[in-house]
């Protein structure tokens, strides 16, 4: 069986995906450093060979330590959000939907990635094969999502979006054959070609799943827009009709009855097309909502940038590790009650190891051939070099609260001098107006979300 193709709209997408490469990896980094893998940052040795911060680490002799700080403040501030839920109301129409789909739970979960990423996007659907009939919201991973390069924060310039999924030879059959048994055959021959499954992300899958691609573009075409005004209607007919009109233009002139208007109209809509990796077209039809199904909410958009809440603080986490890990080494390689023994002086009935045991308890005794002239044994303790490594340290803990916004009250922690509730509350009050911003945002995001729910619930 024939499946047709669509390479141009595949390219689009895939253009659009490589545009986003930049802000995937980014992603991925600043979501490393929130789950502690803090060393995995490439840096150059003293041989100019590429190597992570860890390995140099080792390489220097010290023991990388991680100290996750953004960990407890991503937590802290989705905990903020968590509590305020209990006070906001839902929509009597839209509450079904939200227990259907556990919505908080989803909006939480959403905002954690929107702290780290700066992307919260979300895909409404209604019905679907595996869930059945209802209004269904999913949270969509930035690294399976496209988008055309758009500036308004609102997303009203979107003209491309989409998203890779990752399916079995069997729910794609379930999906796209329609009950046509010859093209359920097309489809598992298609997708068991080697040559499928190649190239980078966009086109492949792991654990021998197939590789779907949904793209979203709003389309527009030639139409005429009529005005009957005899029977008081407005509405759009394909160019193709006119020589309809024109015949019934003709038969209401000879009843002397008002004449239906046209003029010339350019018509857009969102058609949705379910891709192959080579282009093939499984599926595609026009959205009956007008609208793609996508929310999409990327922060804070200036000059169509991303830059999240996690990577303000990156570099004071990133300093502190080092400061923590100097210490440490500092420490271990001080002068700390070592030993010097002479050589000629030990006790052949001892050995070294011998010796070094007795010597690191309280009520030992250790023989020795005395001679004259040499010392006899001396221990040594020094005390650390005091560089101002600690001063350091509180400075950049101190910075990390200052840089991020989020206080020691807004944690939850006691600070000192503070009495009386009402005065804490306060604190808390204040320290919440920096996080204002990323709440704002993340509740239009949820707003445009439910907006799209009710339009497509009708």
């Amino acid at each position: 069986m024939f499946l047709p193709k669509n390479e141009r709209v595949l390219a689009l997408a895939y253009k659009a995906w490589q545009n986003g490469e930049s802000l995937r990896n980014r992603r991925n980094r600043y979501k490393q450093y929130t789950y502690g893998q803090q060393w995995n940052d490439l840096v150059r040795d003293e041989h100019g060979n590429l190597i992570t911060e860890g390995e140099l680490a080792v390489k220097d002799g010290k023991r990388p330590m991680t100290n996750n700080l953004i960990r407890q403040l991503v937590k802290c501030v989705v905990g903020r959000f968590r509590n305020s839920l209990y006070e906001n109301t839902i929509s009597p129409s839209l509450k079904p939907i939200y227990d259907l789909n556990n919505l908080n739970e989803l909006d939480s979960r959403m905002l954690e990635e929107f702290l780290i990423s700066g992307c919260a996007i979300q895909r409404i659907a209604q019905g679907d094969i595996r869930k059945g009939d209802g209004v269904w919201v999913e949270n969509v991973n930035p690294s399976h999502f496209f988008v055309n390069a758009f500036t308004d924060p609102r997303g009203w310039d979107i003209e491309l979006v989409g998203m890779t999924h990752s399916m079995s030879i069997a729910e794609v059959i379930m999906r796209f054959s329609g009950g046509d048994h010859a093209k359920a055959n097309a489809l598992r021959q298609l997708y068991s070609q080697d040559d499928l499954h190649q190239g980078s992300a966009f086109f492949k899958t792991t654990n021998d799943r197939c590789r779907v691609i949904e793209v979203w573009t709003l389309e527009c075409e030639e139409s005429l827009l009529c005005h009957d005004e005899h029977y008081g209607e407005i509405f759009m007919t394909d160019l193709a009709h006119r020589a309809l009109l024109d015949q019934e233009n003709t038969l209401r002139k000879k009843n002397k009855v008002t004449e239906i208007d046209s003029r010339w109209h350019i018509n857009t809509y969102w058609q949705c097309r379910y891709l192959a990796p080579d282009g093939t077209l499984l599926d595609s039809f026009i959205s009956p909502f007008n609208t793609h199904p996508f929310v999409v909410k990327l922060y804070p958009l200036i000059d169509g940038e991303v830059h999240p809440f996690v990577e303000d603080v990156i570099d004071q986490q990133r300093y502190i590790n080092r400061l923590i890990v100097m210490i440490d080494h500092i420490m271990s390689t001080s002068a700390k009650g070592a030993l010097l023994f002479p050589a000629n002086q030990r006790h052949e009935s001892m050995s070294w190891e011998q010796i070094a045991s007795q010597w690191a308890k309280s009520d030992s005794v250790i023989p020795y051939n005395p001679s004259s002239g040499n010392p006899g044994p001396q221990q040594i303790a020094a005390n650390n070099t005091n560089i101002g490594a600690f001063e350091l340290l509180s400075l950049e803990m101190k910075l990390f609260e200052d840089v991020s916004g989020v206080s020691n009250a807004l944690m939850g922690k006691s600070n000192t001098g503070i009495n009386g509730s009402a005065l804490y509350e306060s604190q808390i009050k204040n320290a919440t107006i920096a996080l204002a911003d990323i709440f704002e945002t993340f509740n239009h995001f949820k707003l445009e979300r439910d907006q799209k729910i009710e339009q497509v619930t009708g």
